[in-house]
């Protein structure tokens, strides 16, 4: 007799959702995306185009990835998805070839559907639960010449500590590890793990872009660790940095 779970097609969304909950996408829910999808891009979109983006800290390492077309690995905090993930989007209106990996439950559908709509790659797993499944559909689109975006200290924290699962990716797919951060003057912050950011109209903004660091295809354990300490180290730096220019520039 045929085992059940040899049918199980786990390239179906709908398959790895049960691993990760019980929530299924309903009529309801397809219907509230459809109609809910447009006008929260469009909010998005508008709150970009009102900020005052006062300095990219690292504009010449922007030049330089955007230029060669090799394969990277960007890593931000998850407090700032919203600005780090509008400033990722204007390099793939340069031909920046971008992957996310998003949440395979009900929740992910949000995140997964914008990102479709710039022409992104999806990779639909969870770290915790579908882990194997995600690192072989990353391995693969990085074979493609995908970079793998990723909030480094997601999904659930704890804030600014950069997973160790994150050096393994980018050592694995040979891509360099690109710190990003950002700091706004005026800003929404959600009460949760990450005090989530959302940068209040025309707030003033400061974007950060350290420069990339790869790691070798086989390090060991040591190396990997010493490699997330360096990781965490520079985005913070950045983020302290944006924070700063900010303060230099008020007024």
């Amino acid at each position: 007799m045929t085992d059940k779970k040899s049918k199980i097609d786990f390239d179906d969304v709908e398959s790895r959702r049960g691993f990760v909950g019980k929530r299924r996408m309903s009529i309801g829910r397809r219907v509230y995306y459809f109609v809910g999808l447009p006008l929260l891009l469009a909010v998005l979109q508008v709150f970009w185009w009102s900020y005052r983006i006062e300095k990219l800290i690292g504009d010449d390492v922007v030049e330089r990835l955007l230029a060669d077309g090799k394969t990277y690995a960007p890593c931000y905090w998850h407090q700032h998805t919203v600005l780090c993930l509008q400033m990722l989007h204007s390099w793939m209106r340069r031909g920046f070839k971008a992957g996310f990996i998003v949440s395979p439950s009900v929740d992910g559908e949000v995140p997964a559907r914008i990102a479709r709509s710039w022409g992104a790659e999806v990779i639909r797993g969870s770290a915790k639960r579908t882990g194997a499944l995600a690192m072989r559909d990353i391995h693969a689109v990085m074979k493609k010449g995908v970079s793998i975006v990723t909030a480094a200290d997601g999904p659930l924290g704890p804030k600014y500590e950069f997973k160790l699962g994150v050096v393994l990716m980018a050592s694995v797919g040979s891509a360099a590890m690109i710190p990003i951060a950002c700091a706004a003057d005026r800003a929404w912050y959600l009460k949760r793990w990450d005090n989530f950011m959302i940068p209040k109209p025309f707030a003033r903004i400061v974007l950060a872009v350290g420069e990339p660091r790869l790691v070798p295809v086989g390090s060991s354990m040591e190396v990997l660790e010493r490699q997330r300490k360096h990781m965490q180290d520079a985005v913070m730096s950045l983020m302290e940095r944006s924070e700063e220019a900010l303060r230099v520039n008020k007024g």
